[in-house]
């Protein structure tokens, strides 16, 4: 389906629930990335990489040397790699990057997006840029309180504006949570990844989690992103254009840390902790690392660099991690 026809159908599925006219933001956003047959993660092509047609780069598009590094991670965390199968969640389509290092667990378990993912009694959970895939809302400080944005879809073109009242109690009991900003400054909230990460970490098993995003706190966003941190991407352009090409470019925002560190810990994790990604593989999967480094391999030590070096992936992403017994 051409991008144009993609979008209309998407704003043709919200108009016909609307109320009013209007949806929420976070509905538009869930049809946009996830409506059946329209959503683009729903779509069964490939997005990441750097070939033609694909939208951004993440770190597991680096190849086999990223699942190494996680391995030697995951070994750190919990010992006996044997004893434990590696979960993987939101895996994108044609990537394999832990296949070399499957026969090193129990066993290899790939769940791409919008999948139920069954978990062995011990596992590794492994995640990367789940979280920021996921609905989020938004807010806007107006009026001197925080108040929910939402989509008019009537109308010749898309528009933002307050919702009259919260779309539901849960986006009321966050916007309630907030602290005092400027008038008119807007945070996004990824409501839909806390939900999800609860479900994930409901079940008895037993292991480590490791959870691999970009995200600030909320005190973060409120002193440097005054027009939040929602942004489109598509063919590899940062845009803040959201609103337009629905179901054909990414739609994301910023994880909020301090908010998802405590499910893990509701969840019975231990030892729950937040590093900067460098700083994780560094501390985590050192001799990995070392391995890489010292193997003459050109390509896999540039990769490596990209992987942890500040001004690349090393200091953009960070690692939440932890485990329970």
């Amino acid at each position: 389906m051409e991008p144009a026809a993609r979008h209309d159908a998407i704003v043709a599925l919200l108009r016909r629930e609307a109320r009013g006219g209007v949806v929420s933001f976070a509905r538009l956003v869930e049809a946009a990335l996830y409506a059946p047959g329209l959503g683009y993660y729903v779509a069964d092509r490939t997005r990441v990489g750097k070939s033609a047609g694909t939208d951004f780069t993440t770190a597991a598009a680096l190849g086999p040397m990223f699942g190494q590094l996680i391995a030697g991670a995951a070994q750190s965390l919990v010992g006996d790699l044997k004893s434990h199968a590696l979960v993987e969640i939101g895996a994108e389509p044609g990537q394999a990057h832990y296949a070399g290092v499957a026969s090193r667990f129990a066993e290899l378990r790939t769940f791409r997006f919008g999948a139920e993912p069954q978990f062995p009694a011990r596992s590794v959970l492994v995640a990367n840029e789940l979280l920021d895939a996921q609905p989020f809302h938004r807010f806007v400080r107006q009026g001197g309180i925080w108040r929910e944005l939402g989509v008019r879809v009537d109308g010749a073109e898309l528009t933002v504006g307050p919702l009259g009242e919260f779309s539901t109690p849960r986006a009321a009991e966050f916007a309630l949570s907030l602290p005092v900003a400027e008038e008119g400054w807007i945070i996004d909230a990824p409501l839909a990844a806390e939900e999800l990460l609860t479900k994930i970490l409901s079940g008895g098993w037993s292991g480590a989690v490791i959870l691999l995003d970009y995200g600030k706190t909320i005190a973060q966003c409120l002193e440097s992103s005054p027009a939040g941190t929602a942004r489109a991407y598509h063919s590899h352009q940062l845009s803040g254009a959201i609103l337009e090409k629905l179901g054909s470019q990414d739609l994301t925002c910023h994880v909020l840390w301090d908010r998802i560190e405590p499910i893990l810990v509701a969840a019975g994790f231990r030892s729950v902790r937040l590093d900067r990604q460098e700083a994780f593989f560094v501390k985590y999967a050192a001799s990995e690392m070392e391995e890489i480094a010292l193997s003459g391999d050109h390509e896999a030590t540039g990769r490596l660099r990209a992987l942890t070096h500040p001004a690349h992936f090393g200091a953009k992403f960070q690692v939440l991690h932890g485990f329970r017994v």
